[in-house]
């Protein structure tokens, strides 16, 4: 199995606790798929908007219909988040 260092939320500072405080308020944790991209903040940050346009933005999918896709998605991909 492989190991990614990363940066524990009670270590997180600056750029990175912002993205890490905003993910608790998100889902209520820190998830291990944003955990693996602490050390670059950065590309964190670009990562969430990402995530944020698909789930959020304007689009022709509700909601719900967006989180049926994003757990089928996971599903096939046995992934549990």
């Amino acid at each position: 199995m492989a190991w990614i260092e990363t940066t524990p939320p009670e270590a997180a500072e600056g750029p990175l606790k912002k993205e890490y405080d905003e993910a608790i308020i998100r889902s209520g944790g820190v998830a291990n798929v944003v955990s693996l991209s602490s050390l670059n903040p950065a590309a964190l940050s670009a990562w969430v908007g990402v995530y944020k346009a698909v789930m959020y933005g304007p689009s022709p999918l509700e909601r719900y219909e967006r989180e049926l896709v994003a757990t089928v998605v996971s599903q096939e991909n046995n992934c549990h988040y």
